[in-house]
């Protein structure tokens, strides 16, 4: 479960990126060559960091089940 916690960390990123690029005046998902809907555009970095925290969460949760309990 650990790639899963990478792969959050990669989307929160990702978001960050996105964020920052829209004030910035860059367009992320415009430059990799898909063009989202207006509505969805606007809100694109905060999903992205939304699904990247709850990825990184859920495999924080996972680990913590695999480790052994000591008493």
């Amino acid at each position: 479960m650990k790639i899963l916690g990478y792969v959050g960390i990669a989307f929160v990123l990702f978001g960050v990126a996105d964020f920052i690029g829209s004030y910035a005046g860059f367009d992320l998902w415009g430059m990799t060559g898909i063009v989202l809907p207006e509505a969805i555009w606007k809100y694109s970095a905060y999903i992205e960091m939304a699904i990247g925290y709850g990825l990184y969460k859920l495999a924080e949760n996972a680990q913590a089940e695999e480790e052994p309990q000591t008493a």
